[in-house]
């Protein structure tokens, strides 16, 4: 009871809120006594996200990529929300097309939602977030911004520039007047990664088990009740991460190691979709089951 009146009050903007890793975020917080402004692009999942998540769940829809939605985004939360204690840098996309024959416009959206977005909301919603009494600021970054992996060249890159930037705010945090922190995780299972799956994407986001929307959430609630500038959800795979980027150049000789695991886990996980029934095989090839209405 102590924790949930702790933040009794407080209102936190979701980016992707209507997602699963940001739903996962948004109830935690609701369950804390939190009301959340979901922020999503995709208005049927909005709806669906605010009918489960209840009352404590306000939705906005709107496509961040674009700068007037985003004004128009700021100005509501300034002038309808009236306060911001908690903004989270969630929503973010990866393409499973290959980067030789990937649109560069294709390219510049996915740097731009998963790098430039979380900067620039951040930076509008500074204001906001320094009247509050203790104001944060929370970006889902990823493991995969600190270490490369093949055929992922466009999403490490967003990941690789969004880390470095929150870090640089985070040591800059006592002048900002807002407490900013990182929260990385590995593959989490969301659709985005089960698109991955069925796509045949990177599969060495598969050597080991998914972690849970949940895990994510659970870390983020954590970071929350403790700043810290930057945490990992599973502390280990960040040193083994650490470890290799000390000597980057021997990723080429140590990657094919994990190929073999990767295969096998990717067809492990496959098979696990397949029995929860959230993927069907047919001839030619598998997809994503579609939502019971």
């Amino acid at each position: 009871m102590a924790e949930r009146d702790a933040y009794r009050g407080w209102t936190a903007l979701v980016t992707g809120g209507a997602g699963g890793l940001g739903r996962a975020i948004a109830a935690r917080m609701i369950e804390r006594g939190m009301r959340c402004l979901l922020v999503d692009i995709d208005e049927q999942r909005l709806n669906q996200a605010a009918r489960d998540l209840g009352a404590g769940a306000l939705t906005y829809l709107a496509d961040l990529t674009d700068a007037a939605a985003m004004a128009r985004l700021v100005a509501h939360v300034r002038d309808e929300i009236g306060r911001l204690d908690v903004l989270v840098n969630n929503a973010g996309i990866l393409s499973n097309t290959p980067f030789e024959i990937r649109p560069m416009a294709s390219i510049e959206q996915e740097i731009r939602l998963n790098m430039l977005v979380p900067m620039a909301l951040t930076q509008a919603l500074l204001p906001t977030l320094q009247k509050a009494p203790d104001g944060r600021v929370i970006s889902i970054v990823s493991l995969g911004g600190l270490f490369p992996m093949p055929e992922t060249s466009v999403y490490s890159a967003s990941k690789f520039g969004l880390r470095g930037a929150m870090l640089c705010l985070g040591l800059d945090g006592p002048r900002l007047g807002v407490k900013l922190s990182i929260v990385n995780p590995s593959a989490t299972e969301t659709p985005m990664l089960m698109r991955e799956a069925i796509e045949h994407g990177n599969k060495m986001q598969f050597m080991d088990p998914p972690q849970s929307p949940a895990d994510v959430a659970s870390t983020v609630m954590d970071v929350l009740r403790r700043p810290k500038l930057e945490v990992f959800v599973r502390p280990g795979e960040s040193w083994t991460a650490r470890l290799a980027m000390l000597v980057p150049g021997i990723l080429p000789r140590v990657l094919p190691l994990f190929r073999r695991k990767s295969e096998a886990g990717h067809r492990r996980y496959l098979e696990s979709l397949e029995k929860r029934g959230l993927v069907q095989r047919d001839g030619e090839g598998w997809r994503l089951t579609p939502p019971k209405v």
